[in-house]
């Protein structure tokens, strides 16, 4: 069940979704009559990542984050429920508890993965998918450049967070905000690392645009032309899904979500404008 709705119909909303296996941390924001914009985050992270992605959406959208279980303020077990497909399952069941039958969904990083897994386990209920900087199979995957936390650090330092999160930005002079590494803190070295884990087994099932090209859902892709995660080059890999559209934003790295959001929605919302036919 969801805690009762008494927001303006427009209004912010942040509540939560209480489901078997864990309770889902939930934002919703504009309109609830416009199109669902369903927006996952990645690993260490959180829905709050897309804090400054969101402002420039609502204007034509209901815009629906979910902090994953194990992430922000969502439940945090320590046993289970944190492979890809029982995330994607869990994000399904919590849409459902909100009454949304269909929605275009955004993910970024890792989130792109749990998207790809929901509309394979939900096609009726994902309209249209857009990912960004998600690698597509680990053959992208580039060599750590930043320093790893081990668990006798955690919860860690500042520093430790900044110097841990240094390679998923690359505009000159960003600052990961100070509350974002606060949200990381909430998770457990557990959590963080299950999560990571369950994206690497996916991947190692399939690779993401044989996946996608198999589902034949509308398909945008956005890469951070100097992501230093993941090649920026492997975003040519989603070609093979049949009308594809695959641009690179350059100067910004693997977080364009928070390096430039204005540069990262205006594709966005041009893709969404498609699928609801609007000019």
């Amino acid at each position: 069940m969801t805690f009762p709705d008494t927001t303006p119909h427009d209004a912010a909303e942040s509540s939560v979704v209480s489901l078997d296996d864990g309770d889902l941390h939930v934002f919703r924001d504009g309109p609830r009559d416009a199109p669902a914009l369903l927006l996952v985050h990645g690993s260490a992270s959180s829905a709050r990542s897309w804090e400054l992605m969101v402002p420039l959406l609502t204007g034509a959208h209901h815009v629906i984050r979910v902090d994953l279980l194990g992430h922000g303020r969502s439940a945090k077990p320590g046993d289970r429920g944190y492979g890809t497909g029982d995330q994607a399952r869990r994000v399904g069941e919590a849409l459902d508890r909100l009454g949304v039958e269909r929605a275009v969904v955004a993910g970024h990083s890792s989130g792109g993965v749990v998207a790809t897994a929901l509309a394979e386990q939900r096609p009726g209920l994902v309209t249209a998918l857009a990912l960004i900087n998600t690698g597509p199979s680990l053959d992208a995957y580039l060599a750590p450049q930043s320093a790893a936390i081990s668990p006798a650090q955690w919860p860690p330092s500042d520093k430790q967070l900044r110097d841990f999160a240094s390679s998923g930005f690359s505009r000159p002079g960003y600052q990961v905000p100070r509350e974002m590494l606060d949200e990381v803190r909430l998770m457990t070295f557990h959590t963080l690392t299950a999560t990571m884990q369950g994206t690497t087994e996916y991947l190692k099932q399939g690779p993401l645009p044989a996946r996608l090209a198999a589902l034949g859902k509308p398909l945008l892709v956005l890469f951070g032309a100097d992501d230093r995660r993941w090649d920026p080059a492997s975003a040519g890999d989603y070609r093979v899904v049949p009308g594809a559209t695959v641009e690179l934003l350059p100067g910004l790295g693997h977080t364009p979500i928070m390096e430039d959001p204005e540069r990262t929605a205006a594709p966005l919302l041009a893709f969404t404008a498609r699928q609801a036919g609007r000019p």
